[in-house]
């Protein structure tokens, strides 16, 4: 990802000096290469509200001011900055106060008495650091945005979904690797009369009256991890009726390729003597 030159020229500044002299110097330098969104401040007392309204893409600020030194206008900005980036580039004649600043949160330092050719160059690579991070920044967001986003479609077209099984079906089910259900929708266990355990008589409990022949085929269409469509089975009832259902199904995998069960629709296709 790279920050177009324009881009950078139109990224906000505020310079924060008591020095009337070297206000002006840097404002003209900045402007004149190419700046457009320059202001100043001589008052450190003004930086955190004048940041908290324009949210400056770089502040550059002296150290040492009367009333209010550059390591207190800092520790303000912490508590002002609505991001974790503190975009401060100090400016000091003091060569201790250098590694100060930066263990206080700012980003680089410029050396009194100026270098021209070195100031443009650190303020264009740090606008360029800070609108690249902003970019960052707001992709995350953009992405965050757009994941949710999917959530919920994904969230109301399984309701949709859902909701066409129940009318296209007596019964909503999923199975787990093991054969035994993990989800029910629908009058099932009113209609079939047992206890769920498992679809094909995998699970641990066996119930009497299923034609034995059709559930080893089903067994054996499962095992295989094959879909099926409209199979039909049967029960005998203790007292003579017979008891018919048709159910479809498809496998499901997880994101490795993994076999995790089953999942389909039944309806009962009625009784008889």
């Amino acid at each position: 990802m790279t920050i177009a030159a324009s881009r950078i020229l139109e990224a906000s500044i505020l310079i924060v000096d008591d020095q009337e002299a070297n206000v002006n110097l840097l404002e003209q330098m900045l402007r004149e290469a190419g700046y457009a969104r320059v202001a100043s401040t001589m008052d450190p007392h003004e930086v955190c509200a004048l940041h908290r309204k324009h949210a400056y893409d770089l502040i550059l600020l002296d150290l040492q001011m009367p009333g209010m030194d550059g390591f207190q206008v800092m520790e303000g900005l912490k508590t002002n900055a609505t991001d974790g980036y503190l975009p401060v580039l100090v400016i000091t004649a003091q060569p201790g106060h250098k590694l100060r600043a930066l263990h206080a949160g700012a980003r680089d330092f410029i050396s009194k008495p100026f270098d021209l050719v070195e100031v443009k160059t650190r303020i264009r690579n740090m606008l360029e650091v800070r609108l690249l991070y902003k970019a960052l920044e707001n992709y995350s967001k953009e992405l965050e945005q757009a994941v949710e986003e999917r959530t919920a479609e994904l969230r109301e077209s399984e309701a949709r979904y859902r909701g066409l099984t129940e009318l296209a079906s007596d019964w909503y089910w999923e199975q787990d690797e093991k054969g035994e259900f993990t989800k029910v929708s629908g009058p099932v266990l009113e209609m079939l009369g047992i206890r769920v355990d498992a679809l094909a008589g995998t699970g641990a409990v066996q119930v009497a009256g299923w034609n034995e022949a059709e559930r080893q085929r089903l067994q054996a269409t499962i095992a295989a991890r094959q879909p099926f469509l409209d199979f039909v089975f049967s029960r005998v009832n203790a007292d003579g009726t017979e008891q018919r259902f048709q159910v479809s199904g498809e496998p499901m995998f997880n994101q490795s390729c993994r076999f995790i069960g089953y999942r389909g629709i039944g309806v009962e296709l009625g009784a008889k003597k």
